[in-house]
């Protein structure tokens, strides 16, 4: 398994690499709301080597569709604090322990705020920790470090998951968080589908922004 794991992963750097010079740029991110304690809080994990804060192939996308979904609710934006980098062996750890004490903190400080958590790739493995759901033995994973307090479950309102890498391992979110997750894996993404053979599946989920609103409107 660690061939094949070591094989996606460094056809993910290539193809990133690939994907960063068809840019040729790098996007900036949405600006996050000026109000010091928002309606909601969404916290965006980025995806392994994804430029931007929030992230240019998916995570800009998807806060500027529940933004603007959410209207007249004022949203405001986190940007995970982490390496994001296959080759930082504890950066999933780092980008761990940096959502739990992100929520944690702004939970107290802003009683009536609830949060959107938000993973791509090595991002979903972040968050998938920080909910209670193991990612260790998944590409870029790794165990548990911290886990959002049972006290502020019933304020994390929804969980987007793009190519989360722990379903390749036929893992998935299940128990307190499950019906208030949208996990998604495009057709032949071979991150998060056994044998998936289409890399650029990987780069697609900004197409997913609209839908990921639509979720998560449901949800707040």
């Amino acid at each position: 398994m660690s061939s094949v794991f070591g094989s996606a992963a460094r056809l993910l750097t290539v193809c990133t690499t690939v994907v960063l010079a068809g840019i040729g740029i790098v996007v900036a991110a949405p600006a996050a709301s000026a109000a010091t304690c928002a309606d909601i809080d969404v916290s965006v994990a980025r995806g392994t080597f994804e430029p931007g804060a929030l992230g240019a192939f998916v995570g800009d996308a998807v806060y500027s569709a529940v933004q603007g979904r959410l209207q007249p609710r004022s949203v405001s934006s986190y940007a995970v604090n982490y390496p994001a980098d296959l080759n930082e062996p504890a950066s999933v750890q780092q980008g761990n322990r940096d959502l739990v004490d992100h929520v944690t903190s702004q939970a107290a400080a802003c009683p009536r705020q609830r949060f959107v958590l938000a993973g791509y790739s090595q991002g979903a493995n972040v968050v998938d920790n920080s909910i209670g759901i193991s990612s260790d033995g998944a590409i870029v994973g790794g165990p548990i470090v911290a886990t959002i307090p049972a006290a502020l479950t019933p304020r994390v309102a929804a969980i987007l998951l793009f190519g989360n890498p722990i379903r390749w391992i036929g893992r998935s979110v299940t128990g307190t968080y499950e019906s208030r997750t949208k996990d998604y894996c495009a057709d032949g993404d071979p991150i998060c589908q056994f044998l998936g053979t289409n890399i650029l599946a990987h780069f697609s989920y900004g197409g997913n922004a609209a839908d990921a609103a639509d979720f998560v409107a449901g949800k707040v």
